[in-house]
């Protein structure tokens, strides 16, 4: 999987739980702005990339 891929599914995925997650930061008192969303994003991407490639390596192990 192309990493450009691999990113737009993990957007994909944090745009299922985001209604979730200003609901949850709206309770907390924190207001949610679409110019803040950005850089968390980013690091969400960057954390997901991680686990997939642990995954992955996890995966090949086992099949050796």
């Amino acid at each position: 999987m192309q990493n450009s891929d691999k990113t737009m599914e993990f957007m994909q995925i944090a745009m299922k739980y985001l209604p979730e997650a200003k609901q949850q930061l709206d309770e907390a008192g924190v207001e949610l702005k679409a110019e803040l969303i950005q850089p968390f994003m980013s690091l969400f991407t960057k954390v997901m990339e991680e686990a997939y490639e642990l995954g992955r390596a996890e995966a090949q192990k086992q099949g050796e």
